[in-house]
């Protein structure tokens, strides 16, 4: 047994990798996941589509490292969080379409909470804001306007989880409904002081705790899958939400250290260690991957909309045919020419938690090409993180600690050199890429291997990370702080539609 297999469940595309001890990528599987656009503002997946796809993916890489069961020591899971899932423990299937993170149709629901005066008791218990992004809200949703959900679920015939319980629960014919502590934060739930379900919280969204999946350490023995899965019987040792998944696959152990992935979304997270802290700055504490029943803490700024402006030019303005072109399209000009994006899609994120704003393009001209909008469509990821860093820093200083002096980087977009110079530029920090930018992946192995004793501690996980390239600040901080002042208008812009 001299592989780890890591299935990496996103918002986009379900894959797998499978990695050598030493963290090396041996090879990868991926499908492309269907998205689903019911309403304005609503985003679902098939969790079939989910189980299926990540599944085939697993058998597909065994298959291309010329690998079988035998040879993995442990599977790892790292999963889009907030995404709902909810089903029939007699027969495993799905009662509703899987409600995403990205969704809003529970936002009528978090208003009505913050009026009630609510969002104090949730954030103190939580570490999160009220805000339909979380998964309490839509789980209460789907009790509510599913036909006999709520019934059931009273019945003890229904089972909640995030994309991680889901997989789990098919991975072991449905002998295990479990989770971790990383995504359990991320339900608005979950009291991150005392790493339990809060039943005051559970009252309060009229939740039914029969429905809820145990609680475990992100590293440790959670279950063994069913046989004939991957050819054979294998311990699924690790499991994260992809964002702190991602932090543990980055070696950002201490406190302070700190990475952003761009990935459909943005998601800037720094390492607190067992200090919980509360955010001045319109950023959410959150639990981060550990590997012992002792808490220990992340803050975190989420960018709803990353990668998927990307998405949006390929696949909504028809601009480029693939992906991978957006960088050589947005360096046919020098600049966006004062074009300015902000790709409210789905409201705003941190840390401006806007429900209301939309996407908006400014500053157009007749002189504007689809190059400029393309140009900034990748700038206004930076942007976005850029903000969010800040926004960290302030929090950091005003708890008696450091500004972040370094950011690593993870995520498909982070290969576009374009984008993380301008990230740098914008940031006045070096941004700092690791050969493997697998991270998330690597994050849900790394706990895995732990879990089966092949690490002996973090200390020997960190000294495997190796940095690729780094991108050094070259804009004057005066010219980058003005940068930043345009962009914080064309937010102002965008809330005022």
């Amino acid at each position: 047994m001299r592989h780890l297999l890591a299935l990496d469940q996103g918002t986009s595309s379900s894959r797998s990798i499978v990695f050598d001890r030493d963290g090396h990528i041996v090879a990868v599987a991926q499908r492309e996941l269907r998205q689903i656009f019911p309403r304005p503002g609503w985003v679902e997946h098939d969790p079939l589509e989910i189980w299926q796809d990540q599944l085939a993916t697993a058998r597909d890489v065994l298959a291309k490292a010329g690998l079988v069961a035998a040879d993995i020591g442990a599977i790892g899971i790292a999963n889009q969080r907030e995404t709902t899932v909810l089903w029939n423990r007699r027969t495993g299937q799905p009662v509703h379409h899987a409600i995403v993170w990205q969704d809003r149709r529970s936002e009528d629901l978090c208003a009505r909470l913050r009026a009630e005066g609510r969002a104090d008791l949730i954030r103190d218990r939580t570490g999160l804001v009220v805000d339909a992004y979380f998964s309490g809200t839509k789980l209460r949703w789907l009790l509510d306007h599913v036909p006999g959900a709520r019934a059931q679920a009273e019945r003890g015939e229904l089972a909640f989880g995030t994309v991680d319980s889901w997989l789990i629960w098919n991975l072991t014919g449905g002998r295990a409904h479990v989770t971790d502590v990383s995504n359990a934060s991320r339900t608005m739930l979950f009291d991150i002081r005392t790493n339990r379900w809060d039943a005051e919280l559970l009252e309060l969204l009229e939740i039914p705790a029969g429905l809820l999946p145990e609680v475990r350490p992100s590293s440790g023995h959670f279950a063994d899958t069913e046989p004939d899965r991957l050819g054979g019987s294998l311990p699924i040792g690790g499991v994260a939400g992809d964002q702190q998944a991602a932090l543990f696959g980055q070696a950002c152990f201490a406190a302070g250290m700190a990475k952003n992935t761009y990935g459909t979304g943005c998601f800037l997270l720094m390492h607190t260690g067992s200090s919980c802290e509360t955010s001045r700055n319109g950023l959410v504490t959150t639990s981060a991957a550990q590997r012992t029943p002792t808490p220990s803490y992340a803050m975190e700024g989420s960018v709803f909309v990353g990668g998927a402006v990307v998405q949006w030019l390929r696949d909504g303005l028809q601009a480029i045919e693939g992906s991978g072109h957006v960088q050589a399209l947005a360096e046919t000009v020098p600049d966006a020419g004062g074009v300015m994006m902000v790709p409210a899609f789905t409201g705003l994120g941190a840390p401006y938690w806007n429900a209301e704003a939309r996407g908006t393009l400014t500053g157009l001209t007749r002189g504007t090409t689809v190059a400029h909008i393309a140009r900034a469509a990748l700038e206004s990821i930076a942007y976005q993180s850029a903000a969010l860093l800040q926004a960290m820093s302030r929090d950091a200083v005003a708890s008696g600690g450091r500004p972040v002096t370094e950011l690593r980087v993870d995520g498909g977009a982070c290969v576009n050199d374009l984008l993380m110079q301008f990230q740098a530029d914008l940031l006045g920090v070096p941004v700092v890429r690791p050969i493997v930018t697998e991270t998330t992946a690597l994050g849900a192995a790394f706990l895995a291997g732990l879990a089966i004793g092949w690490y002996a501690d973090e200390a020997e996980i960190a000294a495997l990370w190796r940095a690729d390239r780094t991108f050094v600040p070259t804009l004057a901080r005066s010219r980058a702080e003005e940068a930043m002042a345009r962009w914080e208008h064309a937010v102002r812009q965008a809330v005022a539609t």
